[in-house]
């Protein structure tokens, strides 16, 4: 089933490009198929992009709310997508532990049907503070409840692709790793 699915946004994903090759409007405007999000097509398809994710809490996260993530992107496609932005709030039951937004530099490239880091992201502020926040650690999971990714698919090394907002995205149960820093 999950094959199927995967070969379905294949060709749903194959569909979008060539509307975008072949378009008369401008690349960046296309987010949409038929007034459906490319979000939605992911989220109703239920290919979940984040693999894994780990958070480093620190003492002065307990202050100031804030801590570092890292995750793990996979790429279901048989074409490279380049990552230029994420912007993600992630929580439990609809409620909102975690919120950033991020802009990739240089780009995080993710091979085809392949996974990449992202590498270290700091100030993911913990919206509900840090106290209300170690409830969830035992739980091991996140849901991501809204994600927008901006990304250039079919790049090659990193390199041109077509521009791609990816709106709304939703993801539950993503493992989470929690990791606490005493060292500073």
């Amino acid at each position: 089933m999950q094959l199927r699915l995967g070969a379905l946004f294949i060709s749903l994903f194959g569909l979008l490009l060539a509307g975008v090759l072949g378009a008369s409007t401008p690349v960046a405007d296309v987010d949409q198929i038929a007034g459906i999000g490319i979000g939605d097509i992911i989220n109703l398809l239920g290919i979940g992009l984040v693999k894994s994710i780990n958070a480093t809490i620190t003492l002065e996260s307990l202050t100031n709310n804030l801590i570092s993530i890292d995750f793990i992107v996979a790429n279901p496609l048989p074409i490279e997508l380049t990552l230029i932005s994420v912007k993600s709030s992630a929580g439990i039951n609809n409620t909102e532990f975690a919120r950033f937004d991020h802009t990739f530099s240089p780009p995080l490239v993710v091979p085809i049907l392949g996974q990449a880091s992202s590498g270290k992201i700091d100030n993911v502020l913990l919206t509900q503070g840090a106290t209300a926040s170690l409830d969830i650690i035992p739980l091991g999971v996140l849901d991501l409840l809204d994600t927008d990714v901006n990304v250039r698919a079919g790049s090659i090394f990193g390199i041109g692709g077509i521009p791609l907002p990816i709106d709304d995205l939703k993801q539950n149960n993503v493992p989470v790793t929690y990791n606490l820093d005493i060292s500073g």
